[in-house]
């Protein structure tokens, strides 16, 4: 406060208000504070709002006081969001050719808009572009810069448009482009699946349920079944592209665009399939971030299932595949350990996607209508899962391309007992009704476990014993090969069916 001659300068709006109801001398408003009559006859100073380095915020004006620092910081964006720089000014551009069409601007000065927002692009392309204390979001940034290059005309720019529909905008087109590169990704996998399904078919092993060897299945049929989970995978990534694919830019805040915005026309400007057809739920709709994280929180899912199954088959005790140099790692202080950290790390990055599903989830659910600043926490979440299968799904395909097979393990790995169920359908070719046959199959093993013999041991004469249908050809059946063709309708395990199931995938990624 200072007090000159007859006149009282000050800062503080509330020290004013003291002073206009004591005395009734007129006080002087400093630089950059506004003005406004008392109801003392005086002039009452009110700061225009602005952040603790003095730069003017987007939305201070009807504000008296500075805001914390601290808040400043709980509030901000601009440290993750500033990804978005390049559909920041791509959206604003296409908003100041559509404010010129509605007449809001000239079209000198909507080209000087899109002029002054190109030198923003560049600056950002090479590098120089410099955040400055007050760029709460990448938003604000843009525009803070746009108005150092081009001067007032940049404040014309948010004519009509609301940070709200801005940034919604902003990270479907983001995330737009971000679908394409993961798509080509998840694409690369799943014909790098279908090759190796294609040229190791010959390959046998044990096929598991609950973790014991079940059925002799082929090893080209183990992969394409993870393989048609990614695939799934992928149709969900393409369904849900749908929905990313509208434009909510002229919802403005909530209620929608007062200057006759042709957002068809903003839509196709700015390549999206159609515009969101209510302003309200445009500036909160999230179920397009929430269906993302579920698509990857599935893909991390299946490639976490895809990791155990090799983690335990590269184990010394199986030793059906051995993991490339390139996707292993050693011990410290163990010399002979090489440990698939690779795989164990995909599948430790599933539980981080479905953290991420699951944080955004909790925050969406209490929401009331449009609009809430918890909305900021969808970036982060979202961010943070496109790079990660960025990194996940390449190293997918490394391991699987890298993947040495060992046939002659794999082959060892097979037993007599998992021929139990081809002994009970030999029976049912006999006519003898299948809920018969398995019992009799099951008192075949039983057999050979009290004879101590491997099921495949038992001959004509033993099992001759235990149904008259049992005819001399019934040791036929303990051929491993055989078991495996007689499985021949689609999507077995035969080698036909399991050709098929390659082709098919194949067919579908170029469709």
């Amino acid at each position: 406060l200072i007090l000159a001659g007859n006149h009282v300068v000050a800062r503080s709006a509330d020290m004013l208000r003291i002073i206009c109801s004591t005395r009734r001398a007129p006080v002087r408003a400093l630089a950059g504070v506004s003005a406004v009559a008392s109801s003392y006859g005086a002039i009452y100073a009110q700061p225009i709002r602005r952040n603790s380095s003095g730069t003017k915020k987007l939305w201070g004006g009807r504000f008296t006081g500075e805001t914390d620092p601290l808040m400043e910081q709980f509030n901000a964006s601009i440290g993750f969001d500033k990804r978005l720089w390049k559909y920041d000014i791509e959206g604003s551009c296409a908003y100041a050719k559509a404010l010129s069409k509605a007449g809001i601007l000239t079209t000198k000065e909507s080209e000087k808009l899109v002029e002054g927002l190109h030198q923003v692009a560049k600056e950002w392309e090479n590098g120089t572009f410099a955040i400055k204390e007050g760029d709460e979001d990448i938003h604000t940034a843009n525009e803070r810069r746009l108005g150092e290059i081009i001067g007032g005309l940049a404040g014309k720019l948010h004519t009509g448009r609301s940070r709200n529909d801005q940034v919604a905008t902003d990270v479907r087109l983001w995330l737009k482009n971000e679908i394409k590169e993961i798509r080509g990704l998840l694409v690369d996998l799943l014909e790098t699946a279908a090759k190796r399904s294609t040229s190791e078919i010959d390959y046998l092993m044990p096929g598991y349920t609950h973790l014991q060897p079940a059925q002799p299945i082929r090893w080209s049929h183990w992969i394409l079944s993870h393989a048609w989970r990614w695939k799934r995978d992928l149709d969900r990534l393409d369904d849900l592209q749908k929905r990313v694919d509208m434009c909510p830019l002229g919802s403005g805040a909530l209620a929608g665009h007062p200057f006759g915005l042709e957002r068809e026309a903003l839509a196709k400007d700015l390549e999206f399939a159609g515009i969101t057809p209510n302003s309200l739920d445009a500036v909160s709709d999230r179920d397009f971030i929430a269906e993302f994280l579920f698509f990857a929180s599935m893909l991390g899912i299946h490639l976490s299932q895809w990791s155990e199954d090799l983690i335990i088959y590269g184990t010394k005790e199986f030793g059906y595949v051995q993991m490339s140099d390139a996707y292993s790692t050693g011990s410290s202080l163990m010399p002979q350990k090489k440990n698939p950290d690779a795989l164990e790390l995909l599948r430790g990055k599933s539980g981080r996607h479905i953290g991420q599903l699951i944080g955004l989830l909790t925050t969406l659910k209490g929401l009331p209508s449009t609009y809430n600043k918890d909305l900021q926490e969808d970036k982060e979440l979202l961010f943070d899962c496109v790079d990660t299968l960025h990194a996940t799904i390449p190293i997918s395909t490394g391991v699987l391309s890298t993947l040495k097979p060992n046939p002659e393990r794999m082959r060892s790995g097979l037993a007599g007992e998992m021929l139990a169920t081809d002994l009970a359908d030999y029976l049912v070719r006999k006519g003898v009704p299948f809920r018969e046959t398995h019992h009799i199959a099951g008192e075949a093993v039983a057999l050979a476990e009290k004879m101590e013999v491997d099921l495949t041991e038992l001959g004509y004469a033993e099992l001759k014993q235990l149904h008259p249908a049992f005819a001399e050809d019934v040791t036929d059946v303990w051929q491993f090969e055989s078991s495996v063709e007689c499985r021949s309708a689609l999507g077995g395990t035969s080698k036909t069916a399991v050709q098929a199931q390659a082709d098919l995938l194949i067919s579908q990624l170029k469709n």
